[in-house]
């Protein structure tokens, strides 16, 4: 690392000089536009660049002459991140992937694909459609979020439940480190045992070890029929039992979604789908077994339903109908964007413990005068509180962020997690120092050090300032 951290201006020409003609955004308003990602309030500075690279030589490019220099680099997607974790710091130089968006190939007979990191995830999913192919990973923001984006945050989604995040589906990537290296870690075969699971480190990393440039994805067969289960209670408590019991009868879901009437009356008053004119509380769930099997666990789900006191539940019999009520649940963040400023949580439990999480969350708002909407994927005990507020008021901000904290530290008293799917980032990063242990922590910095020895790659994010 060079002793001096260059200007701005000399870094941004020096950028220019380096890279082919349109790679380097120098535009303070455009540059601006870089600058943060969906979690509000969480701190950001002014890149003195944005880099759109074209190819991987042209990221080690980048990324040797930052480590040189000591100019800190801070990896983008789509932006479509909760947590900060794609925030600029002053003085960075952002790279943005969306310029690197081509799905290299898909492979029917090994059932993996090969993509770049600013394919949008549901661009992916409807290609591998395309060749009766299924890729799983589905977060509520899969319209918009790159698959770099979901391997930099684990990203899980609303299947995950019975499919798993996208670190079960990670075969290999390529990956430029701190030093300019490019690297090849995993592998493209179904199994491997060869060295240390290096990819495996790289998902969830937030952008703290190094530049994801292409990756290999583990791949399933189309998608079998899905049977849609509805239910409405009349509180959290209740839906939460009901979970429970779906959990207790061994029927693993393919979908257990929890939505509030706080979110419910947000999506009805944008698109008036009358989704609150039945109860206060919905559960929606799918079952994907094949044949009588899959008929069979949707039934044992409804069972559940009703014995924990839905106050209407059915099957549903209509394809249409369901599908709108899925999409009506990944409509919930955008709904109440429309009210104000959305603080989001991401917490997750055992899911057994999911109706005690929910009575602690109805325990706070009360205690602090606040109203706490609660959105969950419920099968797997990932929680997503939110609350709204007015956008510029820094005392009511300040006030949902020690709410926020105070539900982080009752997960952590159940066994739980800070995040089940949207990363560290910045928002998370003292639950995280009450999460691990310091012997656990400075194992982070030691794999960090290794991989980032000049210290440029997203620095001050998950767990480099404790």
């Amino acid at each position: 690392m060079g002793t001096t951290t260059p200007s701005a201006t000399t870094t941004s020409s020096e950028l220019v000089r380096l890279l082919p003609a349109g790679r380097v955004i120098v535009d303070r308003d455009t540059r601006a536009s870089f600058a943060h990602d969906e979690a509000a309030g969480a701190p950001f500075g002014m890149p003195v660049a944005v880099v759109r690279p074209h190819d991987t030589a042209e990221v080690a490019a980048v990324v040797a002459y930052c480590a040189e220099r000591g100019v800190p680099l801070v990896a983008r997607g789509a932006g479509t991140g909760l947590s900060g974790g794609a925030n600029a710091i002053e003085g960075c130089v952002v790279v943005s992937f969306t310029a690197m968006d081509a799905i290299v190939r898909i492979d029917p007979d090994e059932r993996l694909a090969v993509v770049q990191p600013g394919v949008v995830n549901d661009h992916l999913r409807a290609a591998c459609a395309e060749k009766g192919l299924w890729y799983p990973p589905d977060p509520a923001s899969a319209p918009w979020s790159t698959i770099g984006g979901n391997v930099a945050t684990n990203a899980g989604g609303l299947c995950c439940v019975k499919y798993g995040v996208t670190r079960d589906y990670v075969l290999g990537l390529e990956a430029v480190t701190g030093r300019g290296e490019t690297v090849r870690l995993g592998r493209q075969t179904a199994k491997g045992t060869a060295g240390y699971e290096l990819a495996g480190l790289m998902v969830g990393s937030e952008g703290t070890l190094g530049l994801v440039t292409e990756v290999t994805l583990r791949l399933r067969g189309a998608r079998a029929q899905e049977r849609t289960v509805v239910g409405y209670f009349d509180d959290l408590p209740s839906a939460g039992r009901a979970v429970a019991r779906v959990v207790a009868s061994g029927v693993v879901p393919s979908a257990l979604e929890l939505v509030d009437g706080y979110c419910l009356r947000a999506v009805d008053d944008w698109t008036n789908m009358g989704l609150t004119e039945v109860g206060n509380v919905l559960l929606l769930a799918r079952c994907d077994a094949p044949g009588a099997a899959g008929d069979q666990e949707a039934d044992t789900v409804l069972s559940c339903f009703e014995s924990a006191g839905a106050t209407w539940s059915a099957r549903s019999t209509d394809a249409a109908e369901a599908d709108a009520l899925f999409a009506a649940r990944r409509l919930v963040y955008p709904a109440l964007e429309r009210l104000g400023l959305v603080l989001s949580e991401d917490i997750c439990v055992p899911r057994m413990l999911v109706p005690e999480m929910l009575a602690h969350l109805e325990r706070i708002a009360l205690a602090h005068d606040v109203h706490i909407a609660s959105l969950a994927h419920a099968g797997d005990g990932n929680l997503h509180p939110m609350m709204v507020v007015s956008r510029g008021d820094a005392a009511a901000l300040a006030r949902g962020r020690g709410v926020f904290e105070e539900i982080v530290d009752q997960a952590i008293v159940l066994g739980g997690t800070v995040t089940g799917e949207h990363g560290v980032g910045l928002l998370k990063m003292r639950g995280l120092a009450q999460e691990l242990s310091p012997a656990v922590l400075d194992l982070h910095r030691g794999i960090k050090k290794v991989f980032d020895p000049a210290g440029i790659f997203n620095p001050g994010k998950v767990f480099t300032s404790y």
